[in-house]
């Protein structure tokens, strides 16, 4: 993880860069749609704050963490909220958000913690609170240029969402990288917390 978070901070700026301006409307709408007016959001790994300043410009509350200093530097300027340099591993809220915003972040989560994590984003939310969380489509746990990658395919997720008792799984898709010169595929889901 901490390797991961010195990547981002050596290249915060082609992050931002590469990342703040792209369109996610449509990744939005899924996630957005089971959230009440004014909903209380906490965007986990928030990278360049794009989806933190989206959602607060649509009139909802959010609350935004991430692990690299630099990154959370970028998303304070471009979003003008406190966002916390925070890993998820450390979130200790309870029964606190309608909504977690989880985009790209997890993917960086070991495969043998990730259970841990989805642990304490359910105790976090609300009850009928919901997630979204993205990783890149795949079986394997990689690493490239000093950056720790687990990925996840339906198998995967069906058995990790199987060991949290409150978790109804409601969407979960298969979409291309929205970057333009980017073909990766990635495995979006949408949880919500029951009563167990």
């Amino acid at each position: 993880m901490n390797q991961t978070s010195n990547y981002y901070n050596q290249h915060a700026q082609a992050f931002f860069e590469n990342t703040y301006q792209v369109e996610m409307e449509s990744l939005y709408a899924p996630f957005l749609r089971y959230l009440p007016e004014q909903a209380l959001i906490l965007d986990l790994g928030c990278g360049s704050g794009r989806d933190t300043l989206a959602f607060k410009k649509k009139g909802y509350q959010v609350e935004a963490i991430d692990y690299s200093a630099e990154l959370v530097k970028k998303a304070r300027e471009l979003t003008n909220i406190e966002v916390r340099q925070q890993s998820f591993y450390d979130l200790a809220e309870n029964n606190k958000y309608d909504g977690i915003w989880a985009c790209a972040s997890l993917l960086h989560c070991e495969r043998d913690r990730l259970t841990e994590v989805l642990g304490l984003i359910f105790k976090a939310l609300k009850l009928n609170g919901v997630c979204y969380m993205s990783f890149k489509y795949g079986n394997t746990d990689r690493e490239i240029e000093g950056r720790s990658f687990t990925d996840l395919n339906e198998q995967q997720a069906h058995d990790l969402l199987k060991q949290i008792d409150q978790a109804l799984l409601l969407q979960q898709w298969i979409t291309v990288d929205k970057r333009p010169e980017r073909t990766e595929e990635w495995m979006n889901i949408l949880i919500r917390k029951v009563q167990a």
